[in-house]
């Protein structure tokens, strides 16, 4: 393992949650919690799954073995279903923070060693031997969901994260959050 591997996936999980709270910037309260499809997930019950099915989990519990985080796990059912007396911005918040602590969680850490914890008997036979497929595995969930968020923004008002604009000489990349189009 190099420092720089380490730097460079934590670097790309970094950009992609500023493109998760990039794609949610100045959605109302009501569009944030607007069920988006026929299984009513929301953008508010996607980022609480990211912050703790993917942040707190993955990186707390799994990577570091953190038992207060393991503990914080116990009680959660079901993430995506967001208590509607709990504020908009109180969810969006604790993914930023969740964050946060699971940057503190991977400082230092061997992206060859086995991670600290693993949930027997959550996944069946499936796991992940190392802290860099853990890293690779969380990445990829964020991304993914990142592009559900995409979707559903450009749903709800047109607006698109990222887009490629036909140029005379082919195709260019414009970053951030574009118009329609």
């Amino acid at each position: 393992m190099s420092h720089n591997e380490l730097r460079d996936l934590l670097d790309t999980l970094r950009g992609q949650r500023r493109h998760v709270l990039g794609i949610l910037a100045g959605l109302s309260d009501a569009d944030l919690r607007r069920p988006m499809l026929p299984s009513r997930w929301s953008c508010l019950g996607l980022v609480n799954h990211l912050a703790l099915d993917v942040e707190l989990f993955w990186f707390r519990a799994v990577v570091a073995g953190d038992p207060a985080a393991i503990a914080e796990l116990a009680p959660l059912a079901d993430a995506w279903q967001i208590d509607p007396d709990v504020p908009a911005r109180r969810i969006v918040a604790g993914y930023s923070e969740q964050g946060e602590l699971a940057n503190a969680a991977l400082v230092g850490i061997s992206l060859d060693a086995a991670p600290a914890w693993w949930p027997v008997g959550q996944f069946g036979d499936w796991r992940l031997h190392t802290n860099r497929e853990v890293l690779l595995h969380a990445i990829t969930e964020t991304a993914c969901h990142a592009g559900h968020l995409d979707a559903a923004r450009e749903l709800l008002d047109g607006s698109q994260w990222f887009v490629l604009a036909e140029r005379p000489s082919g195709l260019a990349v414009s970053g951030g959050r574009g118009g329609n189009g």
